[in-house]
């Protein structure tokens, strides 16, 4: 189920793998982020928790590794770390 209401939100950590990248590479991992953003309901390649007990996501992507959760009530994809893999 796909809903367009949901944005993609990132962490400082998160942010700064982007920075580092070329032009290109920022577009293409942007647009995964927003991607997820678009499908916030998509299960990840596997799950685990964080200290708060919320569900964390983690999903590959075009050699991306995004670890997210969802903040159902701010409707955003809070995107917490990237790794390029």
């Amino acid at each position: 189920m796909s809903d367009h209401r949901y944005s993609s939100h990132l962490s400082f950590e998160a942010a700064q793998l982007i920075v580092g990248l070329s032009r290109r590479q920022q577009v293409v991992v942007l647009d995964l982020a927003d991607q997820i953003a678009r499908h916030p309901s998509q299960i990840g390649d596997y799950q685990t928790s964080d200290a708060n007990g919320r569900v964390i996501e983690n999903l590959l992507l075009e050699g991306y590794l995004f670890t997210y959760w969802i903040d159902h009530g701010s409707r955003e994809v809070r995107i917490t770390e990237i790794l390029s893999v």
